[in-house]
Order: structure tokens, then C-alpha cells, then sequence
């Protein structure tokens, strides 16, 4: 004999879907047609997603990591706050639906939002199937998305006090510092002198904007536009973003169109596809669509690739206390000194130039 408990749906872990479903008629009676079921969407590296449907539509939850609910619970709140305000601007972010405080449901706070259907390009052989025309275009329209989220006023869309942006550049500086030192584990040449060299020459920033804070290729979703063409159907991941320095942005996405000069490594950049634009060619799109100055931009870049290093390295000595489960993370300590050199060889270019 089967019981209706035994019969309620289960969901992956984290995701309990017959809690999601009593506070989801509860919250927005109608929304939901059939019994629920769900699957862990791969490829997030804090916060976890899931994709849910009743058969007939899909959305999206995204919750914080098991076990780091106080950590990561302002997270929540934050990303729900952000794409929220930003959903009726020209930035395309998917259509939030409904944000829960209340741990009870599902063990954290967590938000819904709409599915949008659409391809994450992580590696520059996903990009490369799209050939060289489709390849250009898509890179380049990432740059006209970050010139839209940079042209927001926060202030007219409810943003206004969302980060500090005075000494935003300073307390990154200091941010990333704090972490490399919580992560020394061995001797690493050059990096303490990249930190240095940031610290002495901080540009004067431009007035702040919302910025994304990990604005790169996979961190949005690419599909066809009512017209058949290539578009970017939807910005993720804001888990970071603030009220900042724009063009620390346009700097992380920079770094992740150069080629590290590797044949193979665990750590991909996208520039290896047939109709990649240029990092410069990046850049003067961004400055002609911008109106920004952008003459500093080696300085952007060059935090970019120091800010990595130490999220590497981090990744590294967890490795070495056998703290990472995994294939690839046996590779990721010969990777930090190749970017700490492409730190110190950009900004020494900006030193000369």
C-alpha cells in the first residue's frame, strides 16, 4: 500500500519539493499546475540552482550552498534584489518571481525566477561550433550587454544603496590581499610585488554604476532572438554584484578573452575560438558605446589576473589539506604563476605605455 507521503515527489538534495510546492500555492496560488519535479542544474560554483517544472512550465531556484546558510543567506536577497530592479531596464535578466526568508521551507532563503532557455559558452571549443561570424557577434554583443548594465542609474531603479563604491577600488585591493594570505601555503614569486604595484597605482575610478562583479560568456545565456539570431537571452549569476568601479567589468572580461598561452588547462578563456574578437577590440567597443575613458584599462586587467591568482590558489591549498573532491584540481597550482606573470607583464605594459 502507498501512502501519500510516500507518493510526494523528492527532489535533489536541498531542494525538498513538496515544502517548495505548499509555499508556492501559498505565495502565488495558480502558478503552479502539477506535481513538481526538479534536477540540479550543473556548473554553479557557490550558490546551487535547480530547474523545476509541473509538466507544463520551468523555473528556476536558487538557494545557498548546504550548510552555509548564514553565510550566503543575504545572497539571496541580494541577487533576488538586484535582478528585480533590473528586469524592467534594457539588461536582460530572467523575471524574478517570488523571494522566501523563511527557513523552514527550504532550510535556507531562496528565490524563484522564470527559466530562460538558453546556452552557457564555457570553453572556446563550445564557442567554436558556432563558426566565426556567429562567434564574433556573440562576443561582441557581451560587451553592448555590460554597456547596458553600466548605463543604469542606480538611483532610478531602486539601487541607490546597494554597495559603498567610495575606495571600492582600495577595499577590493585589500579584499584579495586578506585572501591570499588566508591561503599561503607556499612560496609564490611575484605575487606579493603585482599586489604592490596595483596599490601604488589606483586610477582614478569613474562614477560608479551597478557592476556584475564575474561578467563573463558563461555567466550568461545565449539563444536565438525572434528573428532567429544570435542573442544574450539573460544575465546570471549576481551574486557579487554591487555599486562599483564599471570597469573592473570590462577588466575580468578582458582577462578571460586572453589566451593563457597553454595548451590545455582547467582554467578556460574563450579566445581560442575562430572569430573571438580581440581583448582591444573589446575595449574600443566598449569605450565607443560607453563614453568612457578606458585608458586605464591595463590596470583593470592586470587586478583581474592578480584577483584570479589568488582565487586559484585558494582552490590549491584546500587541494594540498585534501579539502577538494574532484578530477582537475591536481592542475590548478601550476596555473597561478601564469597568471600572476600576465598580472605583472600588463601592468608593467601600462608602466611603459
Amino acid at each position: 500500500m502507498t501512502s501519500a507521503s510516500a507518493s510526494a515527489p523528492t527532489g535533489p538534495r536541498g531542494l525538498d519539493l513538496e515544502r517548495l510546492r505548499g509555499h508556492l500555492d501559498a505565495a502565488r496560488p495558480g502558478l503552479v499546475s502539477g506535481a513538481l519535479s526538479g534536477r540540479l542544474i550543473e556548473g554553479g560554483r557557490s550558490n546551487l540552482t535547480y530547474e523545476i517544472t509541473d509538466g507544463t512550465a520551468r523555473w528556476v531556484v536558487r538557494r545557498p550552498p548546504l550548510g552555509h546558510v548564514l553565510a550566503t543567506a543575504h545572497d539571496m536577497r541580494r541577487e533576488h534584489r538586484v535582478i528585480a530592479a533590473l528586469h524592467p531596464t534594457a539588461v536582460p535578466v530572467p523575471e524574478p518571481v517570488l523571494l522566501c526568508e523563511d527557513e523552514s521551507v527550504l532550510g535556507a532563503p531562496f528565490y524563484v525566477m522564470e527559466y530562460v532557455d538558453g546556452v552557457p559558452y564555457r570553453t572556446a571549443g563550445q564557442l567554436a561550433a558556432l563558426g566565426p561570424e556567429r562567434t564574433r557577434r556573440a562576443v561582441l554583443s557581451l560587451v553592448d550587454t555590460l554597456v547596458e548594465l553600466h548605463a543604469v542609474d542606480p538611483g532610478a531603479v531602486g539601487l541607490g544603496d546597494f554597495g559603498r563604491p567610495e575606495g571600492f577600488l582600495d577595499r577590493q585591493l585589500r579584499r584579495w590581499g586578506k585572501q591570499l594570505a588566508a591561503s599561503r601555503g607556499r612560496e609564490l614569486a611575484g605575487i606579493d610585488e603585482l599586489h604592490g604595484a596595483l596599490g601604488r597605482a589606483l586610477p582614478d575610478p569613474p562614477a560608479p554604476t551597478v557592476v556584475h562583479g564575474d561578467f563573463r560568456l558563461d555567466n550568461v545565456l545565449i539563444g536565438a532572438s525572434p528573428s532567429g539570431t544570435d542573442t544574450i537571452r539573460a544575465v546570471l549569476d549576481w551574486e557579487m554584484s554591487t555599486l562599483g568601479d564599471p570597469l573592473t567589468d570590462l577588466g575580468l572580461l578582458v582577462m578571460y578573452s586572453s589566451d593563457l598561452g597553454l595548451t590545455e588547462s582547467p582554467v578556460s578563456t574563450t579566445s581560442g575560438a575562430p572569430g573571438h574578437p580581440t581583448p582591444a577590440e573589446l575595449v574600443e567597443r566598449y569605450a565607443a558605446r560607453s563614453g568612457r575613458d578606458t585608458g586605464a584599462i591595463a590596470w583593470y586587467t592586470a587586478f583581474a589576473w592578480f584577483k584570479l591568482a589568488v582565487i586559484l590558489e585558494g582552490i590549491h591549498y584546500r587541494y594540498t589539506l585534501g579539502q577538494t573532491v574532484g578530477a582537475g584540481f591536481d592542475r590548478i597550482g601550476e596555473l597561478v604563476p601564469v597568471f600572476i606573470e600576465h598580472g605583472l607583464t600588463t601592468l608593467k605594459d601600462l608602466q611603459e605605455g
